[in-house]
């Protein structure tokens, strides 16, 4: 399969929108396989990006998402979480919450959110940044807004990332020439991704979103006809322990979600408020994430019962504030 190929299905998941339905529908197009079950309840499935290189065998996850599909609520959510969140490891000890993955990979990280904030998930999707760069470099680009100072800090990254990433498809070098509303190449939109001495990781995961979410939009514009040699062609890519008939009827699901005029809602944890939350340099750990372990609340509120973080009561009480450390 060539590099210009690997648009995976796990980013059609990860994407979100109307590319989650409609690989419901083409998959099942082009598989003939007889199923339209609905996934009743709250379904999470925890979404993975990473930045290892092909000599490391062990390596940190750079970005960690729980895609939630909500049939309780009629909606589908996006969480982030903080890859600096201090937490504790079990087995490890304290340490970041990107630590996990490097230790033991999706299944120490599954045990790490579930002890931490009370969240089981035995699902998960990976991709890296060398195969969404494939992704973007193979729809023609994404349109992010992005501001002056984004703007300089993502053309220092930019010539590195382009001399390091080996598709044939990459074109020439090229800088971002201005801020505003931009079309990113897929080594433009991951060095975006990457940015974060200009503010936090906190920004940076917001950041990722925004560059998810025009990946969508960019892939719903392009016509049905040419999603089903393209998603047959890919299947073989994902990385998941998801089967092909479960990733079906989340598809359905997600597809009579939206259908219906279920909405798409966004989330990040910890919660970055000056309050409930608190960064800085804690003991061995490097910079961290020390966050109220009561405020984890709003997290499971918004995930399972639909209150959106903004609105959860909890915030605005401050009597029961207790960081963890």
């Amino acid at each position: 399969m060539s590099r210009g190929k690997k648009i995976a299905i796990t980013l059609i998941l990860i994407l979100l929108l109307l590319p989650i339905a409609l690989f419901g529908f083409l998959y099942y197009k082009i598989t003939n396989i007889k199923t339209n079950e609905q996934v009743n309840g709250v379904s999470n499935i925890l979404l993975l990006g990473t930045d290892g290189r092909e000599s490391e065998s062990a390596y940190r996850s750079d970005c960690m998402m729980i895609l939630t599909i909500d049939n309780t609520h009629n909606s589908v959510k996006l969480t982030s979480l903080a890859r600096d969140t201090y937490v504790d490891i079990p087995g490890e000890g304290m340490g970041k919450l990107n630590a996990s993955y490097f230790w033991g990979k999706e299944q120490l990280l599954f045990k790490t959110i579930n002890n931490e904030f009370g969240i089981e998930i035995d699902k998960f999707i990976q991709i890296d940044f060398e195969g969404l760069m494939d992704v973007i470099t193979e729809i023609g680009g994404v349109e992010v807004d992005i501001t002056e100072k984004e703007m300089k800090a993502v053309n220092e990254f930019v010539p590195s990332t382009y001399e390091s990433y080996d598709n044939p498809d990459k074109g020439e070098m090229r800088l971002i020439p201005g801020s505003g509303v931009q079309t990113l190449t897929g080594y433009q939109a991951i060095s975006y991704c990457r940015i974060r001495d200009i503010d936090s990781a906190i920004y940076r995961d917001g950041r990722q979103r925004k560059v998810i979410m025009g990946v969508a939009s960019k892939f719903k514009s392009m016509p049905i006809s040419e999603y089903p040699k393209l998603v047959k062609s890919l299947l073989p890519c994902v990385n998941t322990n998801m089967g092909s008939v479960e990733l079906l009827n989340l598809g359905t699901s997600a597809y009579n979600i939206l259908s219906k005029g279920g909405t798409i809602k966004q989330g990040q944890f910890p919660i970055i408020d000056e309050v409930h939350s608190k960064g800085g340099k804690y003991k061995d750990a490097g910079w961290v994430w020390l966050y109220d372990k009561n405020s984890v609340i709003v997290l499971k509120q918004f995930i399972f019962d639909d209150i959106s973080m903004e609105d959860n009561k909890y915030l605005n009480e401050t009597n029961k504030i207790e960081l963890n450390y």
